[in-house]
């Protein structure tokens, strides 16, 4: 989890410093004058992930974890990674989109954020059906921050970022 989430800070580090000239074209199509806004649910998304990765990784006992009475607390790496390795892969793919555009790097793109996307909504449906539910505090702040982290990546992501898109 920790080592996923270097990875994608890294990429996006990278991608910036490397592309300073294709920051605008980072954002797609999205409107100046919705892009603080986008801002916004991006730091949201980003502190709603710390939240949840705390909640998973202290306040979870994997041996007493159940989700939907069905599986264990295996489920949620798995989404992690379903998560974190295609969001690590989507600065890369959206600078060649910017320099070199293609069909098959598009595909690339939409299939890299609906990954996340359904990944994230799978998360926190996992949180939604876990059980025990302890902290109570902390758990609830977990859902709330997973609710964000869903609303930017399978919402704004890949959505609206990519309907936006000028292809």
């Amino acid at each position: 989890m920790l080592l996923g989430g270097i990875a994608v800070l890294g990429s996006y580090a990278y991608g910036l410093a490397v592309y300073p000239d294709l920051l605008r074209g980072f954002w797609g199509g999205v409107p100046p004058e919705i892009q603080p806004a986008y801002t916004v649910s991006m730091l949201l998304a980003t502190a709603g992930y710390f939240v949840y990765t705390f909640f998973l990784l202290f306040g979870v006992d994997p041996e007493q974890a159940r989700i939907a009475a069905r599986w264990g607390y295996g489920v949620f790496p798995l989404l992690y990674l379903m998560i974190l390795v295609p969001s690590a892969m989507w600065m890369p793919l959206t600078a060649a989109m910017l320099e070199h555009g293609s069909s098959a790097l598009w595909a690339a793109i939409r299939i890299t954020l609906g990954v996340v996307g359904l990944g994230s909504i799978g998360l926190c449906g996992a949180l939604l059906a876990l059980k025990p539910r302890r902290p109570r505090r902390l758990y609830g702040l977990a859902v709330a921050g997973s609710m964000a982290f869903c609303l930017q990546t399978a919402v704004l992501d890949a959505l609206v970022w990519t309907a936006l898109f000028p292809v």
